[in-house]
């Protein structure tokens, strides 16, 4: 299916990788590539073996470190390579109880190595336009793996951690207590409770070893220091999600900014503007901050819950499905803009 039939708001019907593959440093977990489609990349090698290489973006799979699989994104990143016209790489990790820390994070730098080694996909990335997203789970391992210097280094255009969990050291309930409730949206988003805080203990169990410390940076990005962590971060969080006020904080500390405390919620009381992003004039929503160490860049998604940009997610109802894609699909064209110029 070409870009063009799909409309936004909508998942296209057809979003398979163009590759699956896996290394033999961890065969037992598949990766999935996405080539734009207007990119014929078996017939793109040119008279002197040379290959036209792309902006490349890897990405990582959320689901508590328990649960989930590259798959669970295909929609996002069959829609991501095809509007940027960019090379996408859904990474793997084991999960946990068989995996705990810090088994998914050397995964996935040895799955990124792999990547930069590999003389069939190689040679199709575009060195200075590399970046790393992810979403709830894989949002913490895309800071925890870019702490790796020789990971670091790659991500040259920038790291988009999408409702992540970044603080291990606040207990569920307490992190249900930052954020808003708006009965008045109704359905999902409507929810008195939180549907993370009943999976949230059951999974940090299963990932954390008995007696870690949960203020490890690798664990907990949230405390890893600035200067080991790419100059470029753009951390989204969400509004009706108990995760998204630890997204805020880590946004503020690592941009120098004030820490919000956690008796001051994220967002807004009332119901914002359906289907539409606040991306400026609000710096509760979004703001940017630039300086000798590099760029932190924040977002709220208004009115969103965890996982609002999920097929098969929480998203169940109509009206919170039609709000998430819309405002996934602005995001993905914002992330793109904002990683690769375009």
């Amino acid at each position: 299916m070409a870009l063009r039939d799909w409309q936004p708001g909508q998942n296209p019907p057809e979003t398979e990788p163009s590759i699956i593959k896996t290394y033999e440093s961890r065969p037992q977990l598949p990766i999935r590539i996405f080539f734009p489609e207007s990119y014929r990349y078996d017939e793109s090698v040119g008279s002197e073996g040379t290959r036209t290489p792309l902006p490349t973006l890897f990405t990582i799979h959320g689901g508590g470190f328990v649960v989930g699989e590259p798959s669970d994104n295909d929609a996002w990143n069959y829609i991501f390579s095809n509007l940027h016209n960019a090379l996408v790489i859904a990474l793997n990790y084991a999960k946990a109880p068989g995996s705990p820390f810090p088994g998914p994070v050397s995964d996935l730098e040895a799955q990124i190595s792999a990547v930069f080694a590999d003389p069939d996909l190689a040679p199709f990335i575009r060195q200075d336009k590399v970046g790393i997203a992810g979403f709830s789970a894989g949002g913490n391992l895309t800071l925890s793996v870019s702490e790796f210097p020789a990971i670091r280094e790659k991500i040259t255009a920038g790291v988009v951690p999408i409702y992540p969990v970044l603080d291990f050291s606040v207990p569920p309930k307490l992190k249900s207590e930052t954020r808003r409730y708006k009965p008045t949206l109704g359905g999902v988003r409507g929810a008195d409770k939180d549907f993370l805080l009943d999976l949230s203990e059951t999974f940090d169990k299963a990932y954390i070893p008995d007696g870690h410390d949960v203020r490890d940076p690798l664990l907990s990005p949230c405390f890893a220091d600035r200067s080991i962590l790419p100059r470029r971060i753009w951390v989204i969080g969400c509004e009706l999600d108990m995760l998204g006020h630890e997204a805020w904080r880590t946004a503020s500390r690592l941009a120098g900014r004030k820490v919000p405390g956690l008796g001051e919620r994220i967002g807004q009381e009332e119901p914002g503007k359906p289907r539409v992003l606040i991306t400026d004039g609000d710096e509760r929503f979004a703001w940017e901050e630039k300086n000798g160490d590099g760029e932190i860049k924040w977002l709220c998604v208004p009115d969103a819950v965890h996982g609002f940009d999920m097929k098969h997610g929480a998203s169940a109802d109509e009206a919170t499905r039609e709000d998430g894609y819309l405002k996934r699909d602005e995001i993905i064209r914002l992330a793109g803009k904002w990683l690769f110029g375009q």
